[in-house]
């Protein structure tokens, strides 16, 4: 099992880089891949965060013959304890435990650390380990708020290591053609790009004040954020949508298809933001809004507008994600998966191009981890070789920056001019106070 699903991964990762033939991917090729893949010496990542996305992540991150995982930190026992026999499953060895990242970031063994814990801890994690030597793939969204973002790049610039933020699309070869075709004129000038996520999440109640469980180190889990007490309704998910802990929708969903827009339009920072919307649905402790529309304009260089649902799940263009992008000829869609489609000014459609990855018939590996290991193994380029990865810090900041303006403005209730140089909001003092947030004692982050 270890050693089919280890083979599938590579044959999967050199046809995704087959695709990139004539520039698409630079710097992949299937031969490249088999090399890297068939090396002797593997990095060493510990895995931060292994409850669902994280299970998920560092699974794959076990299934690359260049990786070995060597820890699994988690404050949940039974989940670190359930993804140690996963990992072990797949890559023959067991990780050792550590529920505190501190810990496990003073072993000289680990040359990287996957950060895929709740939002509150990614910038402070990724911070940590940039300081201790380590590399760092780090989930999206890559902070919190917009001042961990500007940390984070000058961690980076500082230190020097590589910093992947998990914007795997970036990675996958037809969303990449897909990019390219706007950036190369397919549609005319492109000037507008409508983004959106729609899902029919259920309400999550009020939560009560109980015993925190045994098998949960809550005051590690809340880590930097200021304390508060332990709630039934909090964990592992909703704290999603709790303002202390979460960033809700716009950063959970939103922040992959605002990634493609910026991309596609070759726009960084906006010259104003504003965001409409609220928690409607349903009367319960979730704080973030269920229902929200973000414009962010880019100056005479066009808009980007994100939409998103999190109680009604009714598709947009047949999808429930997508960028749809709209030019002086025509339109290109990318939905959630790895394809595009374009359309003339008449709504036909002039071209069509489907995921071509190969299908596991064994489910070892489904298609969307085929495609992540491509981005996984650009991470793993990035330290080999010293390349620029696909989501650097830098690009990745800018994007997270746009939807967390969208949610500073949805707080502030107001629209938001900003400084297109440096993304700061102008001549507003209440709404800079949420560029930053305040921390428990002791847990500020710094460079």
């Amino acid at each position: 099992m270890q050693h089919s699903r280890r083979t599938f991964v590579k044959k999967a990762a050199a046809s995704a880089a087959l695709v990139s033939v004539g520039g698409i991917l630079p710097g992949l090729s299937a031969k490249s891949y088999g090399r890297i893949l068939g090396s002797n010496e593997r990095i060493q990542v510990a895995c931060m965060g292994v409850v669902s996305r994280g299970m998920a992540v560092g699974s794959n991150f076990a299934g690359q013959e260049n990786c070995e995982v060597i820890y699994s930190c988690d404050v949940d026992a039974n989940a670190s304890a359930k993804f140690a026999a996963a990992i072990q499953d797949i890559q023959g060895s067991k990780p050792k435990e550590q529920k505190d990242v501190r810990k496990l970031l003073e072993d000289k063994d680990v040359d990287a650390l996957v950060v895929t814990a709740p939002d509150h801890w990614h910038a402070p994690a990724a911070l940590m380990a940039l300081q201790a030597g380590k590399h760092v793939y780090l989930e999206k969204p890559c902070s919190h708020n917009p001042k961990e973002g500007e940390l984070l790049i000058a961690a980076q610039k500082k230190y020097g290591k590589v910093v992947q933020v998990g914007n795997q699309r970036r990675s996958w070869p037809n969303v990449v053609a897909g990019i390219k075709e706007v950036h190369n004129g397919a549609i005319g000038k492109p000037y507008m790009a409508k983004t959106w996520y729609a899902n029919n999440r259920g309400p999550i109640g009020r939560g009560n004040r109980v015993a925190v469980p045994e098998w949960l180190d809550f005051e590690l889990w809340q880590g930097p954020a200021p304390r508060e007490a332990y709630r039934d309704n909090l964990i592992h998910y909703n704290w999603h949508w709790f303002w202390n802990w979460g960033t809700g929708e716009a950063l959970n969903n939103g922040t992959h298809m605002v990634d493609l827009a910026r991309w596609g339009l070759q726009v960084e920072y906006p010259t104003m933001v504003n965001s409409a919307g609220g928690r409607y649905h349903y009367e319960d402790d979730w704080e973030t809004p269920d229902t929200q529309i973000i414009n962010m304009e880019f100056g005479d260089k066009g808009v980007i507008t994100w939409e998103g649902r999190s109680c009604n799940g009714k598709h947009i263009e047949g999808g429930s994600v997508g960028v749809l992008f709209y030019g002086e000829t025509g339109s290109l869609l990318i939905e959630g998966g790895n394809s595009y489609k374009i359309f003339n000014l008449k709504n036909e459609i002039v071209k069509d191009v489907q995921n071509d990855m190969p299908i596991d018939p064994q489910n070892r590996v489904s298609p969307a981890q085929a495609l992540d290991a491509i981005h996984i193994q650009n991470f793993f380029d990035g330290i080999k070789k010293g390349i620029e990865v696909r989501s650097e810090i830098v690009g990745a900041h800018q994007s997270t920056l746009l939807v967390q303006l969208g949610n500073i403005s949805q707080r502030m209730g107001r629209s938001l001019q900003i400084d297109p140089a440096t993304g700061r909001i102008r001549n507003d003092k209440k709404a800079m106070a949420l560029w930053s947030r305040d921390y428990q004692k002791g847990w500020e982050p710094k460079v």
